[in-house]
């Protein structure tokens, strides 16, 4: 009888283990990774995220740097805008189009004439 009480005992301190161990997240990155994505900050840095792509791959869209925009921004969209200038030697900043020759001087047309910035 004290065998048997003994593996009883065994048994449900095993099951309480068992139980309180599941609890626990497996996999914490895992975990983090679900709750990244279930976030809404990483939903609105994902937005953003393509507006930039859009906007990168396009030397027509027109970037505006604003008085007010802080400096963060105005870095991000500065960078955006060297960048389409060596990739396509073209791109609207401030609705003005601004061109890039094969000596890499910038310049951008006035009244047909190239004048260089």
């Amino acid at each position: 009888m004290n065998i048997f009480a003994g593996f009883l005992i065994l048994g449900v301190v095993y099951f309480v283990y068992k139980k309180i161990k599941s609890k626990k997240p497996k996999n914490l990155k895992l975990d983090k990774f679900k709750n990244k994505f279930l976030s809404t900050q990483t939903n609105i840095e994902r937005i953003f995220l393509r507006e930039e792509e859009k906007t990168f791959s396009n030397p027509n869209i027109n970037i505006y740097i604003g008085i007010y925009d802080n400096e963060e921004n105005i870095n991000r969209k500065s960078n955006i805008h060297r960048a389409r200038l060596s990739k396509f030697k073209k791109s609207k900043l401030n609705g003005e189009m601004i061109f890039q020759d094969d000596e890499q001087r910038i310049y951008k047309f006035n009244n047909g004439k190239k004048v260089y910035l």
